[in-house]
């Protein structure tokens, strides 16, 4: 209680100093303290974490060996055993995901991806779910990267079959949804796993794509396949950046 005291008094400071609301004030508190590269789940929505899809940890690490407590504190009031003490005090341990991350943001004023991240590293810590899985069982595998073109370019790299060749090569790739300029899904090499992506604008020239390849057989499956998606959004970014000239 006394870290979110803390916090809170610090947005009133700056209220006092820029003269913005409460609500703009936390919102630029958080952001200063998140990392650079830190993307929301495709389908993330902060205003309602009923409506969000989980977040998938790294398939050879745990939520809290990623994240740090400090990260977590400046994010959210509060570390990671603080969270777990309280989160057991209601026994959320006997609760849905939903659940978890909707009391986070509801109760305690947890922004919905940060709530989502708490959950998950709750889940791991009490045996709930293996660091890259599903609460409800399979394995996922996840990468992110924030590329310096407009959302509609990154999502056409994607969605357009001859440019989608150039950086992700010799893949069969199946069109289930292609929403422009937001979200991408497809089967994957003739199935049975699936890819899920997600593009968000940052700011007029810039755009973070955040992929989730879903239907995973196991954690080493997992782990080569956030690999290669680092590696193959990596080649994105470098195609799109110099216009496709290396």
């Amino acid at each position: 209680m006394t870290n979110q005291r803390s916090f809170k008094a610090r947005v009133r400071t700056r209220m006092e100093k820029t003269g913005e609301s409460y609500t703009t004030a936390r919102r630029h508190l958080i952001n200063r303290a998140a990392p650079p590269d830190t993307p929301p789940t495709p389908t993330s929505t902060a205003a309602s974490p009923s409506a969000q899809t989980e977040p998938t940890a790294a398939a050879a690490a745990a939520q809290t060996e990623r994240i740090a407590d400090d990260l977590i504190r400046a994010r959210t009031g509060r570390g990671w055993a603080d969270w777990f003490a309280l989160l057991d005090a209601a026994s959320a341990s006997e609760w849905t995901h939903t659940r978890i991350a909707r009391h986070l943001v509801t109760v305690h004023e947890v922004p919905g991806w940060w709530a989502q991240t708490v959950t998950v590293g709750y889940e791991q810590a009490r045996g709930l779910r293996a660091p890259g899985q599903r609460r409800g069982g399979g394995f996922e595998a996840s990468a992110s990267r924030t590329v310096a073109v407009p959302a509609l370019r990154l999502f056409e790299a994607f969605a357009d079959e001859t440019t989608r060749a150039r950086w992700l090569p010799d893949v069969e790739v199946r069109v289930r949804t292609a929403t422009a300029p937001r979200i991408f899904r497809a089967d994957w090499a003739g199935g049975p796993t699936r890819i899920v992506v997600g593009i968000g604008a940052v700011g007029e020239s810039k755009a973070r794509v955040s992929i989730v390849h879903e239907k995973l057989t196991g954690a080493e499956q997992a782990a080569e396949l956030k690999a290669y998606w680092r590696e193959r959004l990596a080649a994105l970014k470098v195609l799109l950046e110099t216009n496709g000239d290396h």
